[in-house]
């Protein structure tokens, strides 16, 4: 179930974005990926809005799927707390000869302790006149600072990918659909109880809660037995299908991964693996059937 993901390194030197997990994990780098499906130069693309945070800065990544399903096409923005003008600007790169601009204004923008700004922003991805994509909530600002018009085609969102890293206990905000509300996620995981007593079997037996805006939604024991699943919560009457997959947990040493999966359910959805598809699709494919589908994928890091 674990999926192969490059992580940006989004404080490294330069422009270049550097796929490396040991070096995320070793600085403890808070990530988030938000990946949207919309029409740019002329073609149905990716775009992967990142925002990293470690204990000196913040950084913006956003990038835009090539030709061969890569992020080819880059702009990245380093928020360190001197930079100040930093904070407020646009860059642009060229997508098969049209130039893309990215423009942002973070300068009275509340994070809220998070990695992702809460509020008081706007990030804007414009190319040919028209802004294909637009977060945050000063949207008259963005549109009079671009002086371009909202696009014809709404962007879908199609995925976020959250890192968390934690000693056994993990919390976030997130949204199931674009424009439902925020709930927030807790995953912690127990060994007997929060005891470091063995079983009589002479192994540590683990237990783990999912729980979501404080209710539990799903209870593990013998997780050194039940490493992997899939359960099935309703949240806002929604069918949400949770997968978690923490054998790294149990079983590797040094910084360890746990992957769970919350794929909201509706009724064109039938398969994991159709969800899947529809965030990791080429450019110009649509496996949607003309529905908006989403997978949220939360990476729990578990470190001494």
């Amino acid at each position: 179930m674990h999926e192969s993901i490059g992580i940006p390194a989004c404080f490294s030197s330069g422009e270049r974005t550097v796929d490396d997990q040991a070096a995320v994990t070793r600085s403890s780098q808070s990530v988030f990926m938000s990946v949207y499906r919309t029409k740019i130069a002329g073609q149905c693309r990716l775009i992967t809005i990142t925002w990293c945070k470690d204990l000196l800065l913040h950084g913006l990544s956003v990038s835009v799927e090539g030709p061969d399903g890569d992020s080819h096409y880059q702009s990245k923005v380093e928020l360190k707390p001197w930079y100040f003008w930093r904070k407020q600007g646009s860059k642009h790169f060229t997508v098969d000869g049209k130039t893309v601009d990215v423009v942002w204004d973070l300068k009275a923008a509340k994070f809220n302790g998070e990695t992702e700004p809460r509020s008081d922003y706007y990030v804007a991805v414009v190319c040919e006149e028209e802004v294909v994509l637009l977060l945050g909530d000063l949207k008259k600002d963005a549109y009079r600072k671009t002086g371009s018009r909202p696009a014809l085609i709404e962007p879908n969102l199609v995925s976020r990918k959250e890192h968390l890293f934690g000693k056994k206990k993990f919390s976030t905000r997130a949204k199931f659909h674009e424009t439902g509300d925020s709930h927030e996620i807790t995953i912690e995981i127990e060994c007997n109880n929060g005891l470091n007593k063995s079983s009589s079997s002479g192994e540590f037996d683990h237990e783990m809660e999912i729980r979501i805006d404080g209710r539990l939604v799903n209870h593990v024991k013998h997780l050194q037995w039940k490493f992997r699943g899939n359960e099935s919560v309703y949240v806002d009457k929604t069918r949400v299908e949770v997968y978690w997959d923490v054998h790294d947990w149990l079983f590797s040493s040094g910084p360890r991964q746990g992957l769970f999966i919350f794929m909201p359910i509706s009724s064109s959805t039938t398969m994991l693996s159709t969800q899947i598809a529809a965030a990791d699709s080429t450019p110009g494919e649509d496996y949607s059937g003309g529905s908006s589908k989403f997978c949220l994928f939360l990476y729990a890091w578990k470190v001494e």
